[in-house]
C-alpha cells in the first residue's frame, strides 16, 4: 500500500479564474435563492441593490484575499465604487451625493460586503463622514469636502476611540481649545479605520466640560501641522454583517450539496439540514431588523435609537454565529484560505464591538424599556 498525504494548501486549490467563477455562481444564487434580499423592496431599490451585487461580485470579491493578506487598501476600487454613488449615499445631491435614504443605504450596504465586507466597513464610515459634513458643517465647509468625499477624491476618517475610552466614549480626554481665528487639538486616537490612508479626519474633541454635551467635532486635514501618525495596528477588519452571513449561508448550503462523506451528501444529513434551516431563518429575521430600524431612523421616530440598538445587538451575534457555524459545515476547509468562509468569520467578529459593544446596547434598550412609563 502507498499512502499519499497531501498538505491542506494543496486540497482542492482554486486557481484566479475558478475563484472568479465561484464568485459569480455565488451572487447569481444570492439574487435567485429562497433568500433573496430584494422581497418587499421597490423596483428602484432592487436596481441599486443589483448594482451592488454585481459590483461585489466582478470588483471586489476577486481581490479580497489579495487585499486582507497585503494589507492593501484599495483606493481605485473604491472610486469605482463613488462612480455609482456610493462614495456619498445618503448626502443630499446639491454637494454631490445620490441623496438615498437610510433604507437605501442598507440594502447597498449588505450588497457590497458579500463581495468584501472589511471594505464594505470602511465605505460605510466614508458615508458617514460625509453625511456629518453635510449635515452639520457650513456652506463652505459643504461645498469644499462633500465633492471630493462623494467622488472619493479624497477619503475621509472618524476618529472618536481613544487609548483610555471606548465603550465610555463621552470620558474622551482630546481637547481643542481656540487660540486666535482657529483651534489647537491636543490627543491622541487608536483603531482608526484608515488612519494614515485617508485625507480628512472627523475628529471628536472636548471643547467644553465633562460629559457628552462638553464634546464637538472637527474637520482635520492629513497635512495639518503637528497632525501624526502612529504603527498600523495589525487588526482583524470590520465588516457588514448581514452581507457576510448571507454569503456564508450560501456557501454552506453549496459545500452541503457537493461535500461527500460515508458515500452521501453532507445535505442528506438531517442535522445538517436544521442547521441550514435555523441559519437562514436568523438571517431573513435579522434583515427585517435591519431594515425597521433603518426606517425609523429616515422617519425620526421616538423608537428609532432602541430599535437600532437592537438590530445591532442581534443582527451582529447572530450573523457572527451564522458565518461560525457555516465554517464548522466545511470541515477542515474551512480554515483553508483558499475558501472565503473563513475571511467572512474573522471579518464579522469586530461588529459585536465596534461602534458600541453590544454589552452598551444592552444597556440602552435596558434603560430604554425601564423608563417607558405605565
Amino acid at each position: 500500500m502507498i499512502l499519499v498525504i497531501l498538505p491542506y494548501s494543496t486540497v482542492l486549490p482554486l486557481s484566479n479564474t475558478a475563484r472568479l467563477y465561484a464568485v459569480c455562481a455565488l451572487r447569481d444564487s444570492i439574487l435567485k435563492s429562497l433568500l433573496a434580499a430584494a422581497h418587499g423592496l421597490s423596483d428602484e431599490q432592487k436596481e441599486f441593490q443589483k448594482m451592488a451585487f454585481d459590483f461585489a461580485a466582478n470588483e471586489m470579491s476577486p481581490h479580497m484575499a489579495e487585499w486582507d493578506e497585503k494589507e492593501i487598501f484599495p483606493v481605485e476600487t473604491m472610486r469605482k465604487a463613488a462612480q455609482l454613488g456610493f462614495g456619498g449615499i445618503y448626502v443630499q445631491p446639491e454637494v454631490g451625493g445620490s441623496g438615498l435614504s437610510r433604507l437605501d443605504t442598507s440594502v447597498i450596504f449588505e450588497a457590497l460586503s458579500t463581495g468584501c465586507v472589511s471594505t464594505t466597513a470602511y465605505l460605510s464610515i466614508h458615508n458617514m463622514c460625509n453625511w456629518m459634513i453635510d449635515t452639520f458643517g457650513n456652506t463652505e465647509q459643504r461645498e469644499k469636502y462633500c465633492p471630493e468625499l462623494c467622488m472619493m477624491d479624497k477619503f475621509a476618517s472618524y476618529c472618536l476611540t481613544e487609548p483610555g475610552s471606548g465603550s465610555d466614549a463621552a470620558s474622551l480626554l482630546t481637547t481643542a481649545k481656540l487660540e486666535g481665528d482657529h483651534y489647537v487639538l491636543n490627543g491622541s486616537k487608536a483603531f482608526i479605520s484608515g488612519g494614515g490612508d485617508t485625507d480628512v479626519y472627523i475628529v471628536m474633541c472636548r471643547t467644553g466640560g465633562k460629559g457628552p454635551k462638553g464634546i464637538s467635532c472637527v474637520v482635520v486635514e492629513k497635512d495639518t501641522p503637528g497632525l501624526s501618525f502612529g504603527k498600523k495596528e495589525k487588526k482583524v477588519a470590520a465588516s457588514c454583517s448581514l452581507g457576510a452571513a448571507h454569503a456564508c449561508v450560501q456557501l454552506a448550503r453549496d459545500h452541503l450539496l457537493v461535500r461527500k462523506q460515508f458515500g452521501e451528501t453532507l445535505s442528506s444529513n438531517q442535522f445538517l439540514q436544521f442547521k441550514l434551516a435555523e441559519m437562514a431563518t436568523k438571517l431573513v429575521a435579522s434583515r427585517l431588523l435591519v431594515r425597521e430600524a433603518a426606517l425609523a431612523l429616515q422617519e425620526g421616530r421616538s423608537d428609532a435609537v432602541s430599535l437600532c440598538s437592537m438590530a445591532k445587538l442581534f443582527v451582529t451575534d447572530e450573523c457572527f454565529n451564522i458565518c461560525n457555524q457555516a465554517l464548522q459545515m466545511h470541515g477542515g476547509y474551512g480554515y483553508l484560505k483558499d475558501y472565503a468562509v473563513q475571511q467572512f468569520v474573522r471579518d464579522i467578529r469586530v461588529h459585536q464591538i465596534l461602534e458600541g459593544t453590544n454589552e452598551v446596547m444592552r444597556m440602552i434598550i435596558a434603560r430604554s424599556l425601564l423608563s417607558e412609563s405605565g
